[in-house]
């Protein structure tokens, strides 16, 4: 089926489009029993690959444990709604989720998005699970509703920053879109250079979101003659960067975040991706040494989708989902709010394909779990 503007996609039980489908609970016991989720992501817009990529994820793994019957004898539905990447419609969707009374709300993209969807889901009691989202205020200790497969934004800067101290990077710059989620990043950078008594940065600069007008930005940054850029971009506006600067004559190392899209930056960028530095929260997609990605790859190859770094972060979303369900009901437990609530509180070492998951980590708990990756101008990456 077509992921078209403001189209609603049904996981697992059928291929209906109608959101009329209230919370499993309420319905008849001759019924199989399912867990309808409401996820709000670019389908069109200035994310729509990582949008996309994301929901297909998800809804591959959704898919795959509904054919077997579910988990703990519940199926899992899930409805999505296309928001362009705006945090307005991100809201308006969240309600419309909370108004069929959904079981949670899962998988928003964007970090304002998410901001606006996480406000909606405590003014209701829902549970938000698995934004892919750059917004430390969301991981913060009396957030109680929201649950992050990925780590902070400020474990990100952490590593990335103490990457330059490894290699004696002192003048350090920051590009950054203007929006929350970049605004998010230079203050996440900030915080990472106190913490490890590092020089404040020398310059930075902001630029529309996902744009290639950056000029502007390469003027302010060329003139500050930085060793490093860190960016906090998504992919359209980290390419049109990066070749712009190249081309002014910056021979200083680019490094960005998880959230940039890394596969589509690659489409973007082509062989000028060579020697950028990406921070990835997720196992390669491609490493085949990996418990997870083999049974990522395994459902994969039964669609016509390519992998990438957005599909796999998805699938393991939608697998740590389906243990806290498993978990709910242990005990003669069920997964309605209360038991899910408990449930995804004791995923704090959670195994999901030999990846570990902290569903409560605190502050810099899960540097450890991100990995440095270089990208050669072939699209390998190394780390």
């Amino acid at each position: 089926m077509p992921l078209n503007r403001r189209t609603l996609i049904l996981g697992g039980l059928s291929g209906s489009t109608a959101l009329v489908t209230p919370s499993g609970f309420a319905q008849s016991s001759k019924e199989p029993r399912k867990l309808v989720l409401g996820q709000s992501v670019p389908l069109t817009g200035a994310a729509d690959q990582i949008g996309l990529a994301y929901f297909n994820g998800a809804k591959m793994y959704f898919d795959s444990i509904n054919e077997k019957n579910g988990v703990a004898g519940y199926k899992i539905e899930v409805k999505v709604l296309d928001d362009g990447y705006d945090a307005t419609v991100a809201a308006r969707n969240a309600k419309q989720f909370i108004d069929i009374k959904v079981d949670a709300l899962f998988g928003f993209v964007g970090t304002a998005s998410s901001d606006a969807a996480s406000a909606v889901a405590k003014a209701s009691g829902v549970i938000f699970f698995a934004p892919f989202a750059a917004s430390d205020s969301l991981h913060a200790p009396d957030v109680t509703h929201v649950f992050h497969v990925r780590p902070a934004l400020s474990d990100e800067a952490y590593k990335v920053v103490r990457h330059c101290a490894t290699l004696n990077q002192d003048r350090i710059a920051v590009f950054a879109e203007d929006d929350a989620m970049g605004r998010a990043g230079l203050a996440a950078v900030n915080e990472a250079l106190v913490d490890l008594k590092r020089p404040a940065i020398i310059a930075h600069a902001l630029s529309p979101v996902n744009s290639d007008k950056v000029e502007a930005a390469v003027t302010t940054l060329m003139n500050a003659q930085p060793q490093a850029i860190i960016m906090f971009s998504l992919f359209n506006s980290s390419a049109a960067f990066i070749k712009k600067m190249r081309r002014a004559g910056f021979v200083g190392q680019f490094l960005t975040f998880s959230v940039v899209g890394i596969d589509p930056l690659f489409s973007a960028l082509g062989k000028d991706i060579g020697g950028v530095v990406v921070s990835q929260v997720v196992p390669s997609p491609r490493n085949t040494g990996s418990p997870i990605v083999r049974e990522y790859l395994d459902v994969l190859n039964q669609t016509d989708q390519a992998p990438s770094y957005e599909s796999i972060e998805g699938y393991i979303a939608a697998r740590a989902f389906a243990q806290g369900v498993q978990r709910s009901t242990l005990g003669n437990g069920k997964p309605d709010r209360p038991g899910l609530q408990k449930a995804f509180e004791s995923m704090t070492n959670a195994d999901i394909g030999g990846f570990r998951i902290n569903l409560r980590a605190k502050k810099y708990e899960s540097v450890r779990a991100i990995d440095l990756v270089s990208i050669t101008s072939g699209g390998k990456t190394l780390r």
